[in-house]
């Protein structure tokens, strides 16, 4: 299954943005963590539903962080993962931000709510695309095994 298709089958399934990328970063590390996923649903409608930060860029800095970030107290922090984050924010206020008016869910969705259904899953298959580019380019084996 392509991951448009699962992105649809995890919205049926009552996921939010945020959710979903975790869920599917998690998936091509072939891992599983209801706790996580649970976690990231306090991001959804940009931070508790509140109209805040979009949750496909809090969900992709999340994802980013699931490869990169310091898990253990034995880890060293990775310098990547503020690059990375860096080049995710700007390159999603360069590209939605200036598009939908910001980067927030209440600027991005505007007065009308079918533009959640239109931009927002474009937005989390960009997002999640993104992040993955990132991550390859800056050494990250997608399946989790650093390069």
């Amino acid at each position: 299954m392509d991951d448009t298709a699962r992105m649809r089958e995890l919205k049926e399934q009552g996921f939010f943005c945020s959710q979903i990328l975790m869920i599917l970063g998690m998936e091509l590390q072939g891992k599983e963590n209801p706790d996580l996923v649970r976690a990231m649903h306090a991001l959804a409608g940009g931070i508790g539903f509140t109209g805040e930060t979009c949750g496909a860029l809090t969900g992709g800095a999340c994802l980013v962080g699931l490869y990169a970030g310091k898990g253990t107290p034995a880890q060293e922090d990775d310098p990547r993962i503020m690059f990375m984050l860096e080049d995710l924010v700007k390159w999603f206020k360069e590209g939605y931000g200036k598009e939908y008016g910001g980067i927030r869910c209440e600027e991005i969705l505007g007065d009308n709510s079918k533009n959640m259904g239109v931009r927002c899953p474009t937005m989390v298959m960009g997002t999640l695309q993104k992040v993955k580019e990132l991550l390859v380019e800056n050494g990250f084996d997608l399946s989790g095994m650093q390069e």
